[in-house]
């Protein structure tokens, strides 16, 4: 996922910059039939475009100017002293601003006059407009508080992690934003007030682990006796950094510090309380056994829209679950022939057992120490910067910002929870960062380190995200448009991709870990549909997840509950891999000996996110031109 905020958006059907629906069609249904019979010429096509590539930059600043959080993404200081408006009026604002602007672009630019370039921005334009409609429907349906949008954890994380201070008046920003992050918790209770009057609550876990991160974030000094708390902390150290670089005086530092302390206590803390006394509250009305989403009101008709909306495909919840099913008995008869080469003697369940309860071997598992911690960091580091320079022999187009990885923060962490990306700058001045959640070394068993690193990493979700931020020569709203089934099935094809790429994978244990990171996205096709569309139970597919994979229980359970929160999320990776791989075969079987790696991932990558119907003109364009020579 590409940041926090946009999975909060998600779960909530907030418009955002990215949301993705239905498949488009081949040529927008919006588009204008052009009003001239001649066919242009290309003077006209390139005048034309180019009216309507301004048009979009200026779209693209005033849909920005709704986000301060993502202007800070994206390394601007403007607005850096506010967050975003949650509210129900803010969201009927920018809704209604996007449906206007695409009966703007109608009115005033002409489909047929355009490039095809142009026409794919075009359709995005215009698909997110419709899809952002479509999810608004289900504004009542999403889970405003969860374990996994975790939004209570990003407003420290925005501080900490986004906020630059290099000057003083950014530290007065710091402190604006302290009050206002405890603004926008209010305004984010008052909403998931709304759904639980509508009868949407989620699963009584979801309650604990936010009431838990909830609480992990006002332990601590200034809230508590004790050390103090990471945002604290946090504040210190940026007020000391400008002392130390003589940008303020002591007298100025003093000042900072009690204003921060000031606004964490009369701000932040009572936010946080409020919050965590609402989710005591409502947590005895929810369901004693977690249920899917198609048991809550309206559920049915939600849960079709997120799955439309994470795919952007027209699969039906029985076409997911039947590819879900058809991949992961593959995917297993490729697991029995790694088995047969490390010689285990036992059946396929036999080896899983193997690799789950040994939680002290030392071929299997990391110590579960903070030299362990620090040895998967050094391993997933060394993994990236390893496969670096492979990458010139399959990709054109590189990316200029670099990628670190780091442990997730302990307000933050949940034990087996799934590692994630951030991405870097447009302009490469802060890196990509991988978080792996190490509180429980035993849920991040060493096969797995290698394929997390290249998913999250290179060739994963830093290679095609950097890429598509530093995009030249597109729409600026293209370089940021975030479309889930592009993404994770890009990077779970990264993980194929990589096998590809000489030296990885060398040990089988990390190959078979490679086939369980697959089948582990094969089954979230079969679990997604079954939690929310068949009826299934918690431990029902914690048991499925177990008897096909050699995940662990934690593991399990916190894979399964995230797909309870996230409904849809879980079945972009696989539907979208087996589309770019669709789609390779389809080039290659085109093309012959005339096709070329380079070629087809630029092609891939080099337009930014976009739906898979549209993804595939790009290539069906792409095979056009390279037969033409």
């Amino acid at each position: 996922m590409k940041n926090l905020l946009i999975a909060l958006m998600a779960s909530t059907a907030l418009v955002a910059c990215g949301e993705s629906n239905t498949a488009p069609t081949e040529q927008s249904e919006s588009a204008t039939v052009s009003q001239t019979a001649a066919t242009p010429t290309a003077e006209e096509i390139q005048a034309e475009t180019a009216r309507l590539n301004e048009w979009f930059e200026k779209q693209f600043e005033t849909e920005l100017a709704f986000s301060p959080i993502q202007q800070t993404f994206l390394g601007r200081k403007t607005n850096n002293d506010k967050i975003d408006n949650f509210s129900n009026d803010a969201q009927d604002e920018q809704l209604a601003w996007k449906l206007a602007s695409v009966e703007e672009m109608k009115a005033n630019f002409d489909y047929a006059n355009l490039t095809d370039d142009a026409k794919t921005s075009w359709d995005i334009w215009a698909y997110q407009a419709e899809t952002a409609e479509a999810a608004d429907r289900f504004r009542k349906n999403g889970y405003v508080f969860n374990q996994m949008s975790a939004i209570q954890g990003f407003f420290p994380q925005l501080l900490i992690a986004f906020h630059r201070v290099d000057e003083a008046a950014d530290m007065e920003a710091y402190i604006s934003r302290i009050k206002e992050s405890g603004r926008g918790i209010n305004q984010l209770i008052g909403l998931s007030k709304e759904n639980a009057a509508a009868g949407t609550r989620p699963p009584k876990f979801s309650f604990e682990l936010v009431i838990d991160s909830a609480e992990k974030i006002i332990t601590g000094a200034p809230f508590t006796d004790g050390d103090d708390s990471s945002i604290w902390a946090d504040a210190q150290a940026k007020v000391k950094a400008l002392l130390d670089a003589e940008k303020i005086d002591q007298a100025q530092a003093d000042k900072f510090l009690a204003d921060a302390r000031a606004a964490f206590l009369s701000d932040w803390q009572p936010a946080y309380e409020a919050l965590i006394t609402w989710q005591k509250e409502d947590m005895v009305n929810a369901a004693d056994v977690a249920q899917g989403v198609g048991a809550l009101p309206n559920g049915k008709d939600f849960y079709n829209e997120r799955l439309a909306n994470n795919t952007t495909t027209n699969l039906t919840a029985d076409e997911i679950h039947d590819i879900g099913l058809g991949e992961v008995a593959r995917l297993k008869s490729e697991m029995i022939a790694v088995k047969e080469q490390v010689g285990f003697e036992g059946d396929l369940q036999a080896f899983f057992k193997e690799l789950r309860d040994n939680k002290e071997d030392r071929r299997y598992y990391f110590p579960d120490t903070d030299e362990g911690r620090q040895g998967y960091i050094d391993g997933a580091t060394a993994a990236i910067e390893g496969i670096k320079s492979k990458l010139p022999d399959y990709f054109g187009i590189l990316p200029k910002a670099d990628i670190v990885v780091k442990r997730v923060e302990p307000f933050r962490e949940q034990p087996g929870a799934a590692q994630h990306y951030f991405p870097s700058t447009p302009d490469g001045s802060r890196p990509g960062v991988y978080y792996a959640h190490l509180s429980d070394m035993t849920a991040m068993p060493k096969r797995e380190l290698e394929v997390i690193a290249y998913h999250e990493g290179l060739p994963g979700h830093h290679m095609q995200i950097a890429i598509a931020q530093e995009l030249k020569g597109v729409p600026t709203f293209r370089t940021q448009a975030n479309f889930t089934a592009y993404a994770e099935g890009w990077g779970l094809y990264s993980e194929l991709l990589a096998k590809e790429m000489e030296g990885t994978y060398a040990d089988p244990y990390s190959e078979f870990g490679r086939l369980g990171s697959e089948i582990w996205r094969a089954i979230r096709l079969v679990l997604d549909t079954g939690l929310h569309s068949k009826g299934w139970t918690e431990d029902q597919a914690v048991e499925y997840f177990k008897e096909n994979s050699a995940i662990t229980e934690a593991q399990a359970r916190s894979e399964v509950r995230r797909y309870m929160v996230l409904p849809g999320q879980a079945t972009s990776y696989k539907i979208g891999m087996l589309k770019i791989i669709e789609l390779r075969k389809k080039a290659e079987a085109a093309l012959g000996d005339k096709f070329d790696i380079k070629g087809f991932h630029d092609t891939v990558l080099g337009g930014g996110g976009v739906p898979l119907t549209i993804l595939e003109r790009r290539i069906d364009q792409w095979v056009a031109g390279v037969k033409a020579g």
